[in-house]
C-alpha cells in the first residue's frame, strides 16, 4: 500500500476494515476512540495524517453496541478531526449508508433525509462517499455536491451462484416494481455468466399503512429456481411474499439474494419457514445472532473486502471503476 494512503475503521466496522486492509497487503491505521461517562465520545487518528489520502470505513447500519445516529456521528467527528489535521483527502467508505431510503417527499412535510445527511458529511469536510448498492441511485447521486461512487455487489453474487444453478432453469424476479431496474440488471449479468437466456418476473406489492398486501407475479416462474433479488432485508416481509407467490405459480425453489442483511426484528418470522432454500447477503451489516437463529442455516455472506480493496486502490492511484463493476 502506498505510503500516501491511510485506511481507518471506526468501532463496529474494525473486523471487516481489517480484512479490507489484509486484502491490499497493509494494515488498519491506529486510532483512538474513547467513551467519556456520560456518553459522549472523542476518537482521533493516531498517526500523522497532513497531505495523505484518508479512507474511513465505517459501514451505517443500526444494531450492535450504538444505533445508527451514534455511528453517523462518529463517522462525522472523525472525518472532521482528519481535516483539522490537514489529511489532503477524506474519502468516506459507507457500504451501508443510512437513511439512503428516505430520498423524497411521499406525504405533505415528509423529510427528505438523504439530502440532510449529504450535507452534514459535506459541511465537516468528506471529500467523497463511497456507498454499496443504496436505495436509489440516483436520489444519492443528486443528493450529494461532493463526488459519490456507487458500487454492486451483483457481480459477487453471480459469481457464487453461476456454480449452484448449473444448467436448472432461473428466473430472476424483483419483489416489486420499485426495484425492477436493479433485478434487470443483475438478470443481465446472470444471463451472461450462465451463457443462455434468463427471464424476469416482477412480484406485486402494495405498501399501506405498514401493512403489505398483494400475491400476483407478472412473468412466468413455472419449472424455475426463482431468484429474488433486492437492495436489502429488513424483516423479511417483501422477499418471502414474492418467494410464497413465485413457489405458488409453479416455482421449483426460491432463493433471495440481497446486499445488505439488516435482518431486523421480525425476520425469524418471516424468513425462518420455508420460503426460501437459500438466502445470500453481503457482510456489509452485522446483522443480530437472535434475529437470524431461525434461517442461520440458510443463510450465507458473501465477502466485500476484496471489492473496497479494489475500489481503494483504484480511487487512489486514479484508476477507473467503471471497469471495476464491468
Amino acid at each position: 500500500m502506498s505510503e500516501s494512503l491511510l485506511l481507518f475503521a471506526l468501532g463496529e466496522s474494525t473486523e471487516l476494515g481489517s480484512r479490507v486492509a489484509a486484502a491490499m497487503n497493509a494494515r488498519l491505521a491506529p486510532l483512538e476512540e474513547r467513551e467519556f461517562e456520560d456518553g459522549e465520545h472523542k476518537t482521533r487518528p493516531l498517526v500523522n495524517v497532513r497531505d495523505r489520502d484518508v479512507y474511513v470505513l465505517h459501514s451505517l447500519h443500526g444494531g450492535g453496541a450504538h444505533s445508527v445516529d451514534q455511528k453517523l456521528l462518529r463517522l462525522l467527528f472523525f472525518a472532521g478531526a482528519l481535516r483539522d489535521a490537514s489529511a489532503a483527502r477524506v474519502t468516506a467508505l459507507v457500504p451501508y449508508l443510512a437513511y439512503a431510503r428516505k430520498d423524497r417527499k411521499t406525504k405533505p412535510r415528509d423529510p427528505v433525509t438523504t439530502r440532510y445527511v449529504a450535507q452534514i458529511m459535506e459541511a465537516v469536510g468528506i471529500d467523497r462517499i463511497v456507498a454499496l448498492d443504496v436505495h436509489n441511485v440516483a436520489a444519492y447521486q443528486n443528493a450529494f455536491r461532493c463526488r459519490t461512487e456507487h458500487l454492486e455487489a451483483a457481480p459477487l453474487f453471480v459469481r457464487r451462484l453461476a456454480p449452484l444453478l448449473g444448467a436448472e432453469p432461473v428466473t430472476v424476479v424483483s419483489p416489486d416494481s420499485g426495484g425492477v431496474k436493479r433485478a434487470e440488471e443483475f438478470r443481465r449479468r446472470l444471463s451472461e455468466a450462465l451463457a443462455r437466456p434468463v427471464p424476469l418476473a416482477i412480484a406485486e406489492k402494495y405498501r399501506s399503512a405498514g401493512v403489505v398486501s398483494g400475491d400476483a407475479v407478472v412473468g412466468d416462474v413455472r419449472g424455475s429456481i426463482a431468484i429474488v433479488v433486492d437492495d436489502l432485508i429488513a424483516t423479511g416481509t417483501t422477499m418471502a411474499r414474492a418467494a410464497v407467490a413465485c413457489r405458488a405459480r409453479g416455482a421449483t425453489r426460491a432463493y433471495a439474494v440481497a446486499t445488505h442483511g439488516v435482518f431486523a426484528s421480525g425476520a425469524n418470522e418471516a424468513l425462518g419457514g420455508g420460503a426460501f432454500e437459500r438466502i445470500l447477503v453481503t457482510d456489509s451489516v452485522t446483522p443480530a445472532d437472535a434475529n437470524v437463529s431461525a434461517f442461520a442455516a440458510k443463510l450465507e455472506r458473501v465477502e466485500i473486502a476484496g471489492l473496497l480493496a479494489d475500489a481503494i486502490a483504484r480511487m487512489h492511484t486514479g484508476g477507473s471503476l467503471v471497469e471495476l463493476m464491468a
